[in-house]
């Protein structure tokens, strides 16, 4: 796989549904795979940390990067923003590296867009109500952002039909193996039309 481009996969799903959790125990079960960091004006939650989880900026820290087109892509979601900063992806892939995109639908649609050969992959929970469940759990939210982020989620649903994967997360080891499968395979059939057209 040597001088190989890498390949980008974005992973997606309703907020609440443990995109997190599922790509935190990927990484321990794969390799030469860098997991993109976005920026976002949210407020941090407990234990988030700034470089590590999100880059957390102001408003018009934000919105300056908007204007000098730094972002891939780039969407407002429950009254915030979120972005995949553009250079850090492309050094990753010219290095050989996978990247996963870890971002909200309206965004991952837009990279889909720009980046037709991404492979695009959507993370739901087993029934919508664990969704409600497992953001009620959090406790970090009010019941009017919880409500907001669930009417998003049944819109989200609708455009599932987009996306080449989806992924059940009723088990975190499953569904981190059945990421990891697809990212196997994703890479042999890239080196296999390689080597049949040289």
């Amino acid at each position: 796989m040597n001088n190989r481009r890498g390949e980008l996969f974005v992973v997606t799903g309703p907020s609440g549904v443990g995109k997190a959790t599922v790509l935190g125990r990927l990484m321990k079960i794969i390799s030469n795979v860098y997991i993109s960091i976005s920026a976002t004006t949210r407020k941090p939650r407990e234990g988030e940390i700034h470089g590590k989880h999100y880059f957390f900026m102001d408003r018009n820290e934000f919105e300056k990067l908007i204007e000098n087109d730094r972002f891939l892509e780039y969407a407002e979601y429950v009254g915030n923003y979120y972005g995949t900063p553009a250079d850090s992806v492309e050094q990753m892939l010219a290095n050989g590296k996978d990247v996963i995109l870890e971002i909200e639908p309206q965004g991952a649609l837009k990279i889909k867009e720009k980046c037709p050969d991404c492979t695009m992959l959507f993370i739901i929970p087993p029934c919508f109500s664990d969704l409600e469940f497992r953001l009620r759990s959090r406790g970090t939210e009010s019941d009017e952002v919880i409500a907001k982020r669930l009417e998003k989620a049944k819109k989200e649903y609708e455009y599932v039909d987009k996306y080449d994967y989806i992924v059940v997360n009723d088990d975190i080891d499953k569904a981190a193996d059945e990421i990891r499968c697809i990212m196997l395979a994703s890479r042999y059939r890239t080196e296999k039309r390689k080597y049949l057209m040289r």
